[in-house]
């Protein structure tokens, strides 16, 4: 990694065309986005509404053809009767579960840039954590957000940190290999010209993360959701996991599947919200990868 900043004009001079040379040379190798890209997305939506409306028709035909009971399996239309006839229920229910997912997806956000930052300038740090968290991952979530409830209760706290700890490897691990993906020819280019850590991380490091990183935070942001569901089946008062825990007990299968239709929902628009930021953090980017090339 680059060293300490240099000091006095002498090394400022050097460091500021080094950095000049990085977005020129980034701009001169940017890569053009191929045209006729919003017309494939809106064929492939058709196509995508197309096999849902088949889906939705086959089974409503099925569960009127064969009198399956409404307690075993109910037909689409009665989700539907039953999203309008719950929807202020369900919305009352929905926004708990939207506060604790963003919270705690924000949070795990934060955590990650702070740890996976740390991995990428420090070796030590890298060799002590990473097993860390990748041992993490073999322990079901649904074994530790009991703890979680026990140590801190059945507010909103241990809702985020269940969050929290179901998107922060996503975040971590995406962030992490973002960083080792940096061409090591500009870093050594800011290190001869004094550049320090933070113009490491600043002009090199986390230009080439970006896109690992919103990788990562579409991954996340749709099992934030999933997070918060699993902590509110443990222990809450609102929720849509605690709307979930009523509606089976009550053998109420068409309020079940309204709530599904609604977790579903709120996971599309969390990951399209991840999407849309995306796409403005990385708007008029140029590709670093092929800097300096030819």
């Amino acid at each position: 990694m680059p060293g300490d900043e240099a000091g006095g004009e002498g090394g400022r001079r050097p460091f500021c065309r080094a950095t000049a040379r990085l977005r020129s040379s980034g701009r001169a190798t940017a890569r053009l986005r191929p045209e006729g890209r919003a017309g494939g997305a809106s064929g492939r939506f058709r196509w995508e509404a197309v096999s849902l409306g088949v889906l939705l028709l086959g089974w409503e035909g099925a569960v009127r053809a064969f009198h399956v009971p409404a307690w075993l399996l109910p037909a689409p239309s009665a989700v539907v009767r039953a999203l309008g006839a719950e929807r202020t229920v369900l919305l009352d229910h929905a926004s708990a579960t939207v506060t604790e997912a963003a919270v705690g997806l924000v949070l795990a956000a934060l955590l990650a840039v702070a740890v996976a930052t740390a991995m990428a300038f420090f070796a030590a740090v890298r060799a002590a954590l990473y097993p860390l968290f990748v041992v993490s991952q073999t322990v079901p979530i649904i074994a530790l957000a009991p703890l979680v409830i026990v140590w801190f209760g059945y507010g909103m706290l241990p809702k985020v940190l269940v969050v929290a700890l179901v998107t922060f490897f996503p975040l971590a691990v995406s962030l992490a290999e973002g960083y080792r993906t940096a061409d090591p020819r500009r870093l050594a280019l800011l290190r001869t010209m004094g550049g320090g850590r933070w113009a490491a991380f600043r002009y090199v490091l986390w230009p080439s993360a970006l896109p690992s990183f919103f990788a990562g935070l579409r991954i996340a942001a749709t099992y934030s959701v999933t997070g918060a569901v699993i902590g509110e089946w443990l222990g809450a008062t609102k929720g849509l996991g605690v709307y979930l825990i009523r509606a089976s007990k009550s053998f109420a299968t068409e309020r079940l599947f309204a709530a599904i239709a609604v977790i579903v929902g709120v996971s599309l628009l969390f990951f399209a919200a991840a999407e849309f930021l995306a796409r403005m953090s990385l708007r008029g980017r140029p590709t670093l990868d092929a800097a300096d090339r030819g």
